[in-house]
């Protein structure tokens, strides 16, 4: 199961759970009926007894149990998981008989264990990744999930925070135990991550009553305010906070500042090697991620000559805005232009900062009104948009989604970075709202997981990433067939947004199997897109800390848009746009190839 902490233009992948029936077919008999059923709760018992590995993800979930725990970060612990998933497909064979499943459980099945069976083969790859980055990772997990999270009801979840906190120095000593057998491995990250992850752990650790300041700690000002809304005798308030002083001076801050030294002197090994050719295995690493990031047997090369191949096509569209606009000179020179008119910013002022957000939310509130021209079935979760924390927003990518509890008490969130306003631009905010909003993340994750009658797994899993952010990114263009964009400069910014997922074809096969270096991958960037030097910078480094993961987002738009094309020229006027979002969203997260099955079986129906 892993944390299911997907930041990154990474996506959370827990969302609120309503009641909303999956279509069956009332034809079976009984006799399959009743082995689909006990399948299905197979599936659920065994996503239960899986999720007790996981305190962390309980409380993604909204539940109280283990919420005074954090995940076990130890060796012994990955090879008890490790025997769990061999365990759960030796119970798989002996306990379900697929052959007497109806179809809709016979795909359950599949995927089921299709995934178990990709766990068990990554086990070997378990070290191959940088757990603290300039990203995501447990230094910065802490504070976030306590403040995002971790929420305060009564005194006993208060207790559990401060327990959480009391647990930090065994978990960063857990922390340093992989860093340090990943190091024995050869996998160290690359010089740049060492800065910026210390700089986040002295910025955690700041604030009173850490420091003599005025400005509070941002773990101890969330404790404080979860705490002072408790219907609770003050003076038990008093303690609360009190307690919760003690463990960041006594627990959290030793943590910290013990991880700092570690760090320090780990960096002394560090390269500027930035690609995972570097690794031992990197090759085979490499290969492994891609097929199981865009769930396809493209290769490195293939996926690098796909994105060039993008990359020309979208110049041609933009140069074709260019001309419409009346713009002398030449696309790269129109890029500058896009890139530097302090027109397309809003202030890097509060002011400045709090326009965006108002805009941003203006632009989801307006899509949410043309959602029944397009679907069938809509989320019930609700959703806000929010500026990154202050904590975190020097780091943090420029926009990522994070998803409601299970029992809709927490709602799904766009957050928006205004750090630094010269990395939003305003051409770019209609795409960015749809990719992270409605009817993007927000809307495919929520419709997926309020399905009754899928298995728990289908409907919390996300394991899909070209599934999930292919169909993000096709939602960025989905819009502009309802008249959006009419602006060509927003029309420009929609494929600006395109133009930069098809980049990270080139710049992310090009860093880890052709030995690009971070420099390269800049330049490459800055060329050809009108994006900003700190816009590529943070991609550049996304890609080293992340490899494989940005192929994701074009490859899955471009299956899912094939796959409407094929379904609109067999189909003809039988074609229905939100008929073909139904097939593609009530199913959970999908493979691509399964995604493809379903849109044939569709097309079979209705022709």
């Amino acid at each position: 199961m892993k944390n299911k902490i997907i930041l990154i233009a990474l996506v959370c992948t827990i969302i609120a759970c309503q009641n909303r029936d999956v279509n069956t077919n009332s034809t079976d008999s009984k006799e399959v009926q009743a082995a689909s059923k006990t399948a299905n709760e197979f599936f659920d018992k065994i996503y239960e007894e899986e999720l007790d590995y996981f305190p962390v993800d309980k409380s993604y979930l909204g539940r109280k149990e283990d919420n005074d725990k954090w995940d076990d970060m130890s060796e012994a612990h990955d090879e008890r998981v490790h025997e769990f998933y061999k365990n759960a497909l030796k119970r798989l064979d002996e306990e379900v008989d697929y052959n007497s499943l109806d179809e809709q459980t016979k795909l359950s099945y599949k995927l089921f264990k299709k995934g178990y069976e990709k766990e068990i083969a990554d086990y070997e790859f378990r070290y191959n990744d940088y757990p603290v980055n300039q990203m995501f990772g447990l230094h910065s997990q802490v504070p976030s999930f306590l403040i995002g999270i971790h929420g305060i009801d009564n005194e006993e979840d208060a207790k559990a925070y401060i327990a959480r906190l009391n647990g930090v120095p065994k978990l960063f000593d857990q922390l340093q135990a992989g860093l340090q057998k990943r190091a024995d491995n050869g996998v160290i990250p690359p010089k740049f991550v060492f800065g910026r992850v210390v700089d986040d752990c002295k910025n955690i650790i700041s604030g009173f009553p850490l420091e003599k300041t005025d400005e509070d700690n941002a773990i101890y000002a969330d404790f404080e305010k979860k705490v002072k809304k408790l219907d609770i005798d003050g003076d038990k308030q008093k303690t609360l906070i009190k307690d919760c002083s003690n463990a960041l001076e006594n627990s959290v801050k030793p943590a910290y500042n013990a991880l700092i030294n570690y760090l320090s002197n780990l960096e002394k090994k560090a390269t500027t090697d930035d690609g995972v050719w570097k690794f031992k295995n990197g090759k085979t690493y490499f290969n492994n991620r891609l097929n199981r990031i865009t769930t396809t047997d493209l290769t490195s090369d293939q996926i690098h000559q796909l994105g060039l191949d993008e990359v020309k096509r979208i110049h041609g569209e933009m140069t074709k805005i260019k001309d419409k606009v009346a713009f002398e000179g030449t696309l790269e020179e129109f890029f500058v232009f896009m890139r530097e008119d302090k027109q397309f910013y809003y202030p890097n002022t509060d002011k400045g900062k709090a326009d965006y957000m108002k805009k941003a939310t203006e632009i989801i509130d307006d899509m949410r009104g043309e959602l029944d021209k397009l679907f069938i079935t809509k989320p019930k979760a609700e959703m806000v948009v929010k500026a990154v924390e202050k904590y975190r927003e020097k780091s943090a990518g420029k926009a990522f989604y994070s998803s409601p509890a299970e029992d809709g008490s927490r709602p799904g969130t766009y957050y928006a970075n205004t750090y630094n306003m010269e990395d939003m631009p305003k051409y770019q905010m209609e795409a960015l709202a749809y990719h992270e909003g409605i009817p993007g993340h927000h809307m495919q994750l929520s419709i997926a997981q309020e399905m009754n009658g899928l298995p728990m797994f289908r409907r919390f899993g996300g394991g899909y990433t070209a599934y999930v952010e292919g169909w993000a990114l096709y939602t960025e263009y989905l819009p502009k067939e309802l008249g959006y964009y009419s602006d060509p400069y927003s029309d420009f910014g929609r494929l600006a947004m395109e133009l930069w997922r098809a980049c990270r074809l080139v710049v992310d096969t090009g860093i880890h199997s052709q030995k690009w270096t971070r420099e390269k991958g800049i330049d490459y960037y800055m060329s050809n897109t009108p994006n900003s030097r700190g816009d590529a910078v943070k991609m550049v480094e996304r890609h080293i800390v992340m490899p494989g993961q940005a192929t994701a987002y074009k490859i899955g738009m471009i299956k899912i848009l094939e796959l409407r094309d094929m379904a609109k020229q067999q189909l003809g006027d039988k074609f229905d746009i939100r008929e073909f979002h139904e097939v593609v969203l009530t199913n959970g997260a999908l493979p691509l190839d399964v995604l493809e099955d379903l849109v044939n079986d569709y097309i079979a129906n209705n022709s």
